[in-house]
């Protein structure tokens, strides 16, 4: 683990977090702290985003309220833990709308790119952490504010 030592500041801003897919035929408000904004280099992040990596905001699943139309739904069985992630996005678009997983029940997280105000997130202000770094493209730097793991913080 790679960390600054620095506590986190929690947003002082109390207002809730918007967003949606493209279209906008989903939305969604999340209200509350984000636990943390999770920066995600496996293979299988980078495969469903089509990025170097997945950038979640973890919220306690019942801060997350969606409107609009029902996302659709993929379930994925990871390769090494053999549990599964619910991966949710618009069936319009195809916007990536965040995840549920089995190994934590009870949270929900949103893409951090489909925030209304993505600027709004700072590794200043909330815990930051990098995870699955084994697996991160070399041309991918990382920062030393925030958190870094070989495997996953809980691992």
């Amino acid at each position: 683990m790679l960390s600054n030592n620095a506590a986190p500041k929690v947003m002082s801003d109390s207002r809730p977090l918007t967003g949606g897919c493209v279209c906008k035929s989903v939305r969604y408000v999340c209200t509350g702290e984000p636990q943390r904004v999770t920066i995600c280099h496996c293979l299988w992040c980078q495969r469903r985003t089509g990025s170097a990596f997945g950038t979640e905001v973890v919220f306690a699943e019942e801060n997350v309220s969606l409107s609009g139309i029902e996302p659709a739904k993929y379930r994925h069985v990871s390769d090494e833990s053999g549990r599964w992630l619910d991966t949710y996005f618009c069936p319009r678009c195809g916007s990536n709308l965040g995840f549920t997983l089995q190994a934590v029940p009870g949270i929900r997280t949103v893409p951090a790119g489909t925030l209304d105000e993505p600027g709004l997130l700072n590794p200043k202000q909330m815990k930051f952490r990098h995870v699955f770094t084994r697996s991160r493209r070399t041309w991918c730097d990382l920062t030393s504010e925030v958190e870094a793991y070989e495997r996953h913080f809980r691992a």
